[in-house]
This record gives structure tokens, sequence and C-alpha cells, in this order.
């Protein structure tokens, strides 16, 4: 009697395993390596921003100085008739003066203030060694200088540290300088030949595709202005509420410590406590503890009034992101990319959100319209239609596998 063999497996076998997967987890597995991917890529593009940050953190902040000198380069050649190239670098050479004003005016008042602030700090520390006698500690000399021996030694110890940390300092300044450059050369070709470069991406993007790409960038371009000009305005108010507070109060540095409020207001939550801290201590150091909880009060009316009223009306309608989701953006970018990353957090988080936003059929920007169309190598986007496309392009496709989405 022979034994009846099995029969393969086959279609019929495949489709019935198929069949026994339920729905729902066939349609988690999909979703599965579909976020894996993504995931994945964003990975791989976070570690590649994070080793060239020489040169994307100043391409990035070229973008952004290009939305905001582009009215000003339209002010110079409609008002004052100057042509394309002379208007970008007037407009570039007169922030640079801005910028170098800024610096010298700060740089100023810090050489003539710091001299009585370092004379205020000697004597608030020779009353804190005198409270540190007659106070409740009771410490007497040779306590205070075994204290202050065993600091000196821990300090010397470190000196290595100290070194390093100075060697990479100096690395810091060569980037800063280099970065500089190339955000000044990248942002005056911006402004002279941006569309003519934002051209060339797109060109390089499946015919059918960039059309909508190119209206999608230009919305992410608009929330991009909206984002820095919000952000100038809202820094701007921060800097003359806590610069004008010190001032008042006597605080020496009271510019300096305007400018460093508005360069750290450029990063949410986190930008304004550490500056207002640094004017609360400034306070301490050469006032009072009186005068450094008034500077505190100042400080804390300010942030209410940026709170309550600026950031909901101002950069809610300029981002439209939720706090939690400005909070967790400038969490996870300042964990990946330190400092610079809680910097260019809410601007890319924004951008994004109104690119994918449109991309998915939800227009932010319907006021633009799609009128606006590229010319790539004497081709309309708005003509790369399927039945348009070059017939040895067409065919190609055409014969590519359908693998129904899945991966290979």
């Amino acid at each position: 009697m022979s034994a009846t063999s099995a029969p393969p497996p086959g279609p019929a076998a495949s489709t019935d395993a198929a069949s026994s997967v339920p729905p729902s987890v066939r349609s988690a597995a999909a979703w599965s390596w579909r976020f894996l991917a993504i995931a994945g890529a964003l990975v791989v593009i976070g570690y590649l921003a994070v080793v060239l940050k020489v040169i994307v953190v100043p391409v990035a902040i070229a973008l952004m100085l290009t939305v905001l000198l582009t009215p000003v380069v339209r002010f110079f050649e409609n008002k004052l008739h100057f042509s394309r190239g002379l208007a970008c670098a007037a407009a570039l050479l007169g922030l640079v003066v801005v910028v170098l004003g800024l610096v010298a005016a700060a740089g100023g008042s810090i050489a003539s203030g710091f001299g009585d602030l370092k004379d205020q700090a000697q004597a608030g520390f020779d009353q804190f060694m005198d409270w540190l006698r007659t106070g409740p500690l009771h410490l007497d000399g040779d306590d205070i200088t075994k204290y202050v021996n065993t600091a000196t030694k821990s300090l010397s110890s470190n000196t290595s540290t100290w070194v390093s940390g100075a060697l990479g300092a100096a690395v810091t300044v060569g980037h800063v300088a280099a970065g500089t450059l190339i955000a000044l050369f990248c942002t005056f070709f911006f402004l002279h030949d941006g569309r003519t470069i934002w051209g060339w991406i797109v060109g390089l993007l499946p015919y059918g595709s960039r059309d909508r790409v190119h209206q999608a960038g230009r919305r992410g371009l608009v929330s991009l202005s909206a984002y820095t000009r919000t952000q100038i305005l809202v820094a701007f108010v921060d800097a003359v509420g806590i610069g004008l507070g010190a001032l008042i109060l006597g605080v020496p540095l009271a510019l300096p410590l305007g400018i460093l409020v508005f360069v750290g207001s450029f990063v949410p939550i986190v930008g304004a406590v550490v500056t207002g801290a640094v004017a609360v201590a400034v306070a301490l150091v050469a006032k009072s503890w009186v005068i450094a909880l008034l500077m505190l009060g100042v400080v804390l009316l300010v942030q209410q009034i940026e709170g309550h009223v600026l950031q909901p009306f101002l950069m809610g309608h300029a981002v439209s992101l939720h706090p939690v989701a400005v909070l967790l953006s400038v969490a996870a970018a300042s964990f990946v990319g330190g400092i610079v990353g809680a910097l260019f957090a809410v601007p890319l988080v924004a951008v994004l959100n109104t690119v994918t936003l449109y991309l998915h059929g939800h227009d932010k920007f319907p006021e633009l319209g799609t009128d606006d169309h590229l010319t790539i190598r004497g081709r309309d986007t708005a003509r790369d239609e399927p039945d348009r496309i070059p017939p040895m392009v067409a065919e190609a496709e055409r014969n590519l596998p359908d693998d129904g989405g899945k991966p290979a």
C-alpha cells in the first residue's frame, strides 16, 4: 500500500495562509514596515545633518536671512531702481552694518561697565565672606582658607580639561567664522538666483510631481517667512522690555543684556528662561537682593506678555503649532543637535507641517493660488502631465513591475 503524498504548496495554499491572518494584523504589518522605513530615513537625514552641521547650519541661516531681506531687495529694485545684483548686495551690506553696529555698541558697553561690575562683585564677595564669619555658620578664617585652597587645588588638577576646552573653543570660533562666510555667500545667491536654484532642485523630481512640490515649497517659504518676522518681533519686545527694566533699575550692562535676551529669544521657552536668569544674576551681583527681586519681576512680566499675548496671537498664527508640539520639537531637537537643534526646531516643524498638509490636500495659504509655475529646462511645471512626458520615459514607467506597494 503506497503512502499518499501531500500536494505541493501552491497559490491556493499561500492564499489560505494569507486569509488566515486577520485584516487588522495585515494592516498593522503594512503600517509597521512603512513606519520603520520612514524612521530609518529620518535617522539617516538627522545623522548627516549633525555630521555636516558646519554646512547645514549656515545654509539654514541663509534661508532665514533670505526671507527676511527679500522685501528690502524689492524695495531697492522698485523704489530706488537698483539692479538685481546691486539690490541684493545693498540689502546684505545693510544687514552686516546693523549687526556690526550692535556688536560694537554692546562691546563698548561691556568695556565701560565691566570695571564697575568687577568692583561691585568684589564688594559683594567681601560681604559674603563677612556673612560666613558672622552669620549662622560661624566659620573662622582657617575654615574659609581651607575651603578656598581646596577649590584652588581642584581647579589646578583640571588644567588639562581647561586646556582642551580652550582648544575646543578655538576650533568653534574657526567654525563660526567659516559658517558666517558660507551664510553670507549663500544669502546673496539665494536672493539673486533663488528661483533658479529652486528650479534646479525641483527639476530632479519626476515630471508629474514637480508642480505640486513647487506649490508646496511656496507655502513652506511663506511659513518660514512668517515665523522669522514674527520671532524677530517677539525677540525685540523681550529685549526692549528686559533691557529697559535693567536700565531703570540701574543694573549695569543693560544693553548687552538686552542683546543677549534678543538672541536667546530665538530658542522658544528655554532661551527666555536662561537669559532672564542671567539678567537676575547680574542684578544680584551688581546691586542687591532687592534689585534682583525687582529684576525678576520685570523678567516674569515680560515673559507673561510674551506667553499670553505675543505667542498666541502672533506666533500661533504664523506657525499654527500647538505649544505641546513646540515644546516636544524643541526638546527632541536639542537632544539631537544641542543649542543649534533647539534654534531651528520650530521653523523646521512649521515648514514641514505646511508642506505635508498641502501635499495631503489641505492648503493653509489658498490666497497664493497655483498660477505661479517654474520653467525647468524650457518646460513649464504645470505642463508636466503624464501625456506630455517624453515617450521613452513613459514607456519605461509603464514597464515597471507592479509590486502592490510591498517592499522588495
